[in-house]
């Protein structure tokens, strides 16, 4: 999906959320486990309840991966399910040697079809220039992240200004803001004005509203831009809004909520 077939997306919606599908088969609805897959059950539920409602969906990698193969195999119904017109986000935080980055970009977007990867920078340029070569794809860059230990290194002082800022300021001139994104946590709110000065015309995916805390209202006041400029994933709010029969209307009554109060945001 081009920058240009997002933005059509997200004004057609009225929506910049992105739901995260984290689905653990030890918390969904126990009336799932009878089924032949569980975890695809579960995510095509919450798919079909919330569409309409989103413009994106983040798969993180890790619960699928923890099942070994029959985990992978609901990973890739699941992308399959979700179709072309979802952005669809590989969160696998990838990022190594160029010869293996180069095989983590071609599983993720040829033998799958994500339409981005989340990669980690520290191994510099050549661990993430893969994933910038495909037309129409996009790395996403974890630039300041919504965890506690962000602090441990992201916001540490380093040639003469924070570590997080000089990753933006490198990485920006590797990609364009048509195939590369940064991973901006909404736990942090206090730097979204300093952030984008560093990347003013990058689009940023902002976990952390939500269970974590974050303020859709305050992120969006400071990182907005004419082009919306933001994807806010939404995960464990949205899809365990409810542990019973009926999570799936829950689901969507909570992506509702998110999506009335996008529209308001929206210039």
């Amino acid at each position: 999906m081009t920058r240009q077939q997002l933005v059509e997306q997200i004004f057609l919606k009225q929506s910049y959320l992105c739901v995260g599908l984290d689905t653990d088969q030890a918390i969904i609805p126990k009336q799932l486990l009878s089924e032949a897959d569980p975890v695809f059950s579960f995510n095509k539920a919450i798919i079909d309840a919330t569409k309409d409602l989103c413009v994106g969906y983040k798969i993180n990698t890790a619960f699928y991966e923890a099942s070994g193969a029959k985990g992978w195999e609901a990973m890739e119904k699941t992308v399959h399910y979700i179709g072309s017109e979802h952005f669809k986000i590989a969160d696998a935080k990838r990022g190594d040697i160029g010869n293996t980055s180069h095989q983590y970009a071609k599983a993720f977007f040829e033998s799958m079809p994500f339409d981005a990867v989340t990669v980690a920078p520290y191994m510099g340029e050549d661990s993430i220039r893969p994933f910038l070569e495909y037309a129409g794809k996009w790395a996403i860059v974890l630039g300041l992240t919504s965890n506690r230990g962000a602090h441990d290194f992201e916001l540490q002082q380093a040639g003469g200004g924070l570590l997080y800022e000089k990753v933006l300021q490198t990485v920006s001139g590797w990609g364009s803001p048509e195939n590369l994104m940064f991973v901006v946590g909404a736990t942090q709110p206090q730097e979204f004005a300093n952030i984008r000065k560093i990347a003013p015309g990058h689009f940023y995916l902002v976990p952390g509203v939500g269970a974590q805390g974050g303020s859709l209202k305050e992120i969006s006041g400071k990182a907005m831009t004419r082009d919306c400029g933001i994807l806010v994933n939404v995960s464990r709010a949205v899809i365990y809004a409810s542990g019973a029969g009926d999570f799936a209307d829950a689901a969507r009554k909570i992506s509702m909520e998110y999506h009335e109060e996008m529209k308001m945001y929206l210039p």
